[in-house]
């Protein structure tokens, strides 16, 4: 399965591709096309981007069905970063540039399986410090949000939403892929309406059928018991 992990600069991507890694190294790993660029400036210009959502693309087109690898970042995430430079007025963005960037992207990801997307979240247990520029971190984060909402340029990948702490994060990749508890791929009505993530219960009483609702992250969530 071709994987991309997508999102904001300082969401946990790494710690996931690594956690996933270690898990099945039957996956090839490709890195932040961050590390693979010549130099890069103090303040990442368009330019910048430009070259990693180059890379990010070129190396997915380059892709088979059936090739099992999990990349760091795809062309998507540094068209989200241009739109967002864009939308904090920190530079002009060419209409010229943008058309031919997303149509690079849009050719790439018909060569994505499953794009797994880590928005920033209430309960993400993250907290980035100053200098990663929230501000530009959650511009980049609402424009990633945005355009995966595009059908034109996802494709046929399928999008997974995934929140939470790393181990339950790795667990939802994993039944993404089939490795995992299949059950919690029907659980959406069993998620956590604070973080999303997978609810459990408890019976509390079995002769009044009082259960209790809860998740790893916000603790209990809700007690139900029939009418």
């Amino acid at each position: 399965m071709r994987i991309v992990v997508s999102g904001t600069h300082a969401i946990g991507k790494s710690t996931l591709i690594g956690d996933f890694a270690a898990a099945h190294r039957e996956y090839e790993v490709l890195p932040d096309p961050f590390e693979l660029i010549d130099a890069a400036a103090d303040e990442p210009d368009a330019s910048t981007y430009l070259a990693q959502l180059r890379i990010a693309a070129d190396r997915l087109l380059d892709l088979s069905p059936g090739d099992d690898v999990i990349a760091e970042r795809g062309p998507l995430d540094f068209l989200a970063y241009l739109v967002a430079l864009d939308d904090l007025g920190r530079i002009d963005l060419d209409a010229d540039v943008l058309s031919r960037a997303t149509a690079l992207t849009e050719e790439a990801m018909t060569h994505v399986d499953l794009l797994v997307l880590l928005p920033i979240t209430a309960n993400d247990g993250i907290r980035a410090p100053e200098d990663e520029d929230p501000g530009f971190r959650q511009a980049m984060n609402d424009a990633l949000s945005d355009l995966v909402d595009d059908a034109e340029l996802l494709g046929s990948a399928r999008v997974a939403e995934i929140t939470g702490q790393p181990p339950q994060r790795l667990h939802r990749l994993r039944v993404e892929i089939g490795q995992g508890d299949r059950s919690e791929r029907s659980s959406k009505t069993l998620a956590c309406p604070m973080c999303g993530d997978r609810l459990s219960f408890e019976i509390l009483d079995d002769e009044k059928f009082l259960v209790a609702w809860s998740c790893v992250i916000c603790g209990l969530v809700r007690t139900t018991e029939p009418a």
